[in-house]
């Protein structure tokens, strides 16, 4: 395999900005200038008022995984079809949403599978999570006795991957949250509905109905998203949304979906013949997780926080066998198509495809 298909780059490429490409893990955001917002919302007829910040956001074939990005033998820096993979699923997600009345989403244009269009949104400094089952970090604290996460109190006797009776929500910090009581100023730890409702601006919540607002569009989406996976025999474990208010025309503000939803990035989706048999196959990045803690040579630096900076140097340094790169690509491209009704199309050079696009069909290309 070649890795010509692979785009792994994405925060180089000749778009017209105003400020410093933003470039994440797996996603660059491309803010544009006013000029070229106030055109794209006049030329295309976008439904967002006028003088809404519009970004192009490109997403990657890199694969990130323990706080790190990994990479293959052969210069196979990514995974063939990721970034498409989860641009068409968060899309059709998305889509579903609009049909079932639930919130809207940040998404105004799709211009090519690896690019989107979106518009500027205050973003919720909560990562809003939902759990189905007991496993992964929950499974761990349980079974060492914890039973009490994020405020909610589980019952004895559960065992690993075990479907609970509730859907359950349990928020994490976006983001490190400083000066707050009972918050640790880290990352992604674990929160309270209190902690939240007891510091709305912290959060970035307008409201107490704002956080019941989320819950519910958390609890909405995963249930639609549930019931569609069940037709394909495919099991919605967890999944983590985000959420930010935008202006509409009228001046008003509400909270929409942003960022994506029920990927195999920000989801656990697991194969239902397999669970009935007793067995895990996961059909996300969980994993490719489980293919690393295998494959590298010491797993515990992957789950030991104290080691970080190993962990790095690990990654830095560590080429995947491209076979092992293969069989996640197979993975991703595969669970997509079944959900997006089709098999997905892999570009032979996406990056030339998405500045030819961006060109002449935007003018947003700096010559």
């Amino acid at each position: 395999m070649s890795s010509y298909k692979v785009l792994d780059v994405n925060d180089d490429l000749p778009i017209r900005t105003k400020g410093a490409v933003h470039s994440g893990k797996v996603r660059s955001v491309y803010w544009l200038t006013d000029q070229d917002s106030a055109r794209l919302i006049e030329e295309k007829g976008y439904d967002v008022p006028a003088g809404t910040e519009l970004a192009i956001m490109v997403i990657s074939d890199r694969i990130s995984a323990f706080d790190c990005i990994w990479q293959g033998e052969n210069g196979l820096n990514g995974v063939p079809g990721k970034g498409i993979a989860l641009n068409s699923v968060a899309a059709h997600w998305f889509k579903l949403f609009d049909e079932a009345g639930l919130a809207g989403n940040h998404i105004v244009d799709i211009p090519h599978p690896y690019v989107w269009i979106v518009r500027k949104a205050s973003t919720v400094r909560v990562e809003a999570i939902a759990r189905q089952y007991i496993t992964g970090s929950m499974w761990r604290d349980y079974s060492k006795g914890v039973r009490e996460f994020c405020g909610i109190s589980l019952p004895e006797g559960l065992t690993a991957h075990q479907k609970l009776d509730d859907v359950l929500i349990t928020p994490s910090t976006k983001g490190i949250i400083r000066g707050l009581p009972d918050v640790p100023e880290v990352d992604d730890v674990n929160i309270t509905r209190r902690n939240i409702t007891d510091n709305l601006d912290a959060f970035n919540f307008k409201s107490d109905a704002d956080v019941a607002r989320y819950e519910q569009l958390l609890s909405e989406g995963f249930a639609l998203i549930s019931k569609e996976l069940a037709k394909l025999d495919q099991i919605f474990v967890d999944t983590k949304f985000e959420f930010g208010y935008v202006e509409d025309k009228d001046g008003s503000e509400r909270l929409i979906y942003i960022d994506e939803v029920g990927t195999p990035d920000s989801s656990r989706i697991w194969d239902g013949p397999a669970y009935r048999d007793g067995k895990i196959v996961e059909n996300s990045k969980e994993g490719f997780r489980q293919l690393l803690i295998n494959n590298v040579p010491d797993s515990d630096v992957l789950l030991n926080k104290d080691r970080m900076s190993e962990r790095e140097q690990l990654a830095a340094s560590y080429k995947l066998p491209e076979l092992v790169m293969m069989s996640v690509s197979d993975t991703y491209v595969g669970i997509a198509s079944k959900i997006v009704g089709q098999q997905l199309s892999i570009p032979q050079n996406p990056r030339d495809e998405v500045i030819a696009v961006l060109d002449k069909e935007y003018g947003l290309i700096d010559a």
